[in-house]
């Protein structure tokens, strides 16, 4: 048992994260050293009800209590201390979606989450009323949906807000947000870091007519800059966070944040010209914007933490078909009678991709399991090509199908290096197709044209994240900004394993899109021909 740390944890000199994921509900217990005492989480499911993707309130709250409880079970096993006192708090939660509740804090419609694609004639509207792209996932747009469908429950509503702040109403009275999260509510105006006040005016005179009994600017949270106080844990509070009553009530909770923002504190990307990309079922940079852009479809406008603009290029499609062909490997494994290692499955066929043609052979890739936004199509359709002349080998299959998983983020990126002239010094990268060694980082670093590091903290996660801004908000020295903090304290002693692009992979990546970009054609030819009822 470490003595410091118990002292440590009975004095509570600590941070608490928690993080509600899209699948999974997570809380991180850190040191004044921002370091990992202990952690839990909580698997749950988002359920489509009634049309819309949501999650039970109940599960909501049985989820934070679960969570808790065994981090605090964890204390006691590891350090043989009942968890009673924490120096700070903080909560985040899957970007924006749609929270409305009535005068007595209760729900009046299921909480609408980001996944949900119902607001697109709201979205359109209020992008081009504000010339300022509103996503279809933002508060504002599910909002100004419903009013366009005469929703009975938009008269009762008396507060809007995002789960994180959600979470953060339930544990301490305070209708608070984040800058992050919040410039997913609606836009934020970066010299005042408040609301956009002009477009609120734009907003409230297009629902005049309405003459609905609230004001818009008084159902919004308020919005508060990371390392300022925004609450603090009350009786009730306290008591659904820890029903065995051992939670003392005071404990300060920093502004609530979005899971966009506690990946960028995560990963040290919160000053102008850094950027980080996160790859999964989807993928997505977040690039730190040093001057202001033009609208683009392609392009959300959100802000760190601190209040900085950040260009979001989110690409609905990455890594579900490379994980489909390596299935289908295990399975050759399994019918000639051995018994696979999934890990050096990948670690050998990725590392396959380092001795392809710079071009990938001339073969091509979509994987396309859904609609994918940038590229216009409305349907997903995995989809593999190649002609007579290409060089059709392991080494390129796999180069091909890892290019084609930054393809439609290339398209987006573009439009902030070549039309916007935006510069990036660097990319930090997270997800599991990073976890083989140098491979991702290569065909990423190829693929953007920029050097990619890789952290070991970047697999610690939001709610790791989500403390750090707990501990910013009570060990900040005066005046210390947020990226001071993380670059001279955090991250001062965490290496980075960083891989510069070769321009012979740039070049043979250039070569790719062009023949990715001309294949869209052939994808839009599987939406439109290829049968979806083959089963019937």
């Amino acid at each position: 048992m470490d003595y410091n740390i118990k002292q440590a944890i009975v004095r509570g000199e600590t941070s608490l994260g928690i993080e509600f994921g899209s699948t999974r509900i997570k809380a991180v217990l850190i040191d004044n050293n921002f370091e990992t005492i202990v952690s839990s989480s909580y698997e749950w499911e988002n359920q489509l009800i009634d049309g819309y993707w949501t999650y039970h309130p109940n599960e909501m709250i049985n989820g934070l209590q679960e969570t808790y409880r065994q981090l605090k079970q964890e204390v006691a096993d590891n350090y043989g201390v009942t968890l009673q006192k924490i120096g700070s708090i903080g909560c985040s939660a899957m970007m924006q979606g749609y929270i409305a509740l009535d005068q007595l804090g209760e729900l009046l419609v299921p909480f609408r989450t980001w996944r949900n694609a119902t607001t697109g004639t709201a979205a359109s509207e209020l992008t081009e009323k504000f010339q300022f792209k509103i996503p279809q996932r933002w508060s504002i747009a599910h909002l100004y949906q419903a009013i366009l469908n005469d929703e009975e429950h938009v008269t009762k509503i008396d507060y809007i807000t995002t789960l994180s702040g959600y979470i953060h109403l339930l544990l301490t009275g305070s209708k608070a947000l984040g800058l992050g999260d919040a410039s997913g509510m609606f836009p934020i105006d970066k010299s005042t870091q408040q609301y956009n006040e002009e477009m609120m005016k734009q907003f409230t005179e297009l629902i005049a007519h309405k003459d609905y009994p609230w004001k818009f600017k008084d159902i919004l949270p308020k919005v508060y800059s990371a390392g300022e106080h925004a609450g603090y844990l009350n009786e009730a509070g306290a008591r659904l966070l820890d029903p065995s009553g051992s939670l003392q009530v005071g404990i300060p909770l920093c502004p609530p944040e979005g899971d966009a923002g506690t990946g960028m504190v995560a990963t040290n990307c919160v000053k102008e010209r850094t950027g980080n990309i996160s790859v999964g079922t989807s993928i997505f940079a977040m690039i730190v914007l040093d001057k202001d852009i033009s609208v683009y479809p392609e392009i959300d406008i959100v802000t760190t933490p601190d209040g900085s603009p950040v260009g979001m290029v989110l690409a609905n499609n990455c890594s579900s078909d490379i994980n489909a062909w390596l299935c289908l490997f295990r399975e050759f494994y399994e019918a000639m009678g051995l018994e696979p290692d999934m890990n050096q499955l990948f670690s050998v066929l990725f590392n396959k991709a380092l001795e392809a043609d710079a071009d990938g052979g001339g073969l091509l890739s979509y994987g396309y399991y859904s609609a994918e936004n940038i590229t216009g199509l409305t349907k997903g359709r995995p989809l593999f090509v190649r002609s007579p002349e290409s060089r059709f080998n392991l080494a390129n299959f796999m180069r091909v199908h890892l290019f084609t998983a930054f393809a439609a983020l290339r398209l987006g990126i573009d439009i902030l290096t070549q039309k916007e002239h935006i510069s990036i010094d660097h990319i930090l990268a997270h997800g599991g197709l990073f976890k083989t060694p140098l491979v991702g980082q290569k065909m990423c670093a190829a693929a953007l044209n920029v050097p990619v590091s890789v952290m070991s903290t970047a697999g610690e996660g939001g709610a790791w994240g989500m403390a750090i801004l707990a501990s910013y908000m009570v060990n900040k020295e005066q005046h210390e900004g947020l990226a001071d903090f993380l670059t001279t304290k955090v991250f001062n002693d965490i290496e980075g394993q960083q891989v510069y692009p070769e321009s012979s992979d740039v070049n043979g990546f250039a070569m790719f899109m062009e023949r990715y970009s001309k294949g869209l054609a052939i994808e839009q030819a599987a939406v439109d021909h290829f049968v979806e009822n083959w089963k019937n």
